[in-house]
């Protein structure tokens, strides 16, 4: 079982060079892949994200995806996205140089760039972090649940009423219907 050793470089307006040289096992999926890559950047697990099969020019192909998209829809089963647990990196490897496009946090839309470095041989049991260069930005760290405007615990109540509007009860429906009567459609 071979080892891949993959480059993961934020793309980002600023002048700042940001990657990691990873190496993982060619029998990683891309599940695993990903929370490699999260972990290694140290960003929050709780977001949405995507991989994109890539060519050299940097398009993007095959999308796969953290969850299943199809969401039982019209999807015709090869535009759906695969979902990224059921597919292996080796299985997308198509020449020594493959590259891939992760997107992580579909609002803010954090771009990875990975290119395939190098394949090694021999047993590769757990990830590595070969190279880390440099530092993530402040913003990206504060995506997710732990940025600091947001406290789970505070805004979050399981216990509360669903009906309770919070203050939208003194809404005046009379007025706000005169209002958009008066324009013409």
């Amino acid at each position: 079982m071979a080892g891949l050793k993959f480059r993961v470089l934020l793309d980002s307006i600023e002048n700042t060079e940001v990657y990691r040289d990873i190496l993982v096992s060619e029998e990683f999926n891309f599940e695993q892949f990903y929370h490699t890559i999260i972990d290694t950047f140290g960003l929050s697990k709780d977001q949405m994200a995507s991989f994109f099969v890539s060519d050299e020019e940097w398009d993007r192909g095959e999308e796969l995806s953290l969850l299943d998209m199809s969401f039982e829809s019209s999807f015709d089963e090869s535009e759906a996205p695969k979902e990224m647990r059921k597919i292996l990196i080796k299985d997308r490897i198509n020449n020594l140089d493959q590259r891939f496009i992760l997107i992580h946090d579909f609002l803010s839309m954090w771009i990875f760039l990975i290119e395939l470095t190098e394949i090694v041989p021999g047993d590769v049991e757990k990830p590595e972090i070969l190279l880390s260069i440099g530092e993530i930005p402040e913003e990206l760290k504060k995506t997710g649940p732990n940025r600091d405007d947001f406290n789970f615990e505070s805004e979050f109540n399981p216990d509360a009423d669903p009906f309770d509007l919070n203050g939208f009860d003194d809404f005046d429906d009379d007025e706000f219907y005169d209002d958009y009567n008066d324009h013409d459609l």
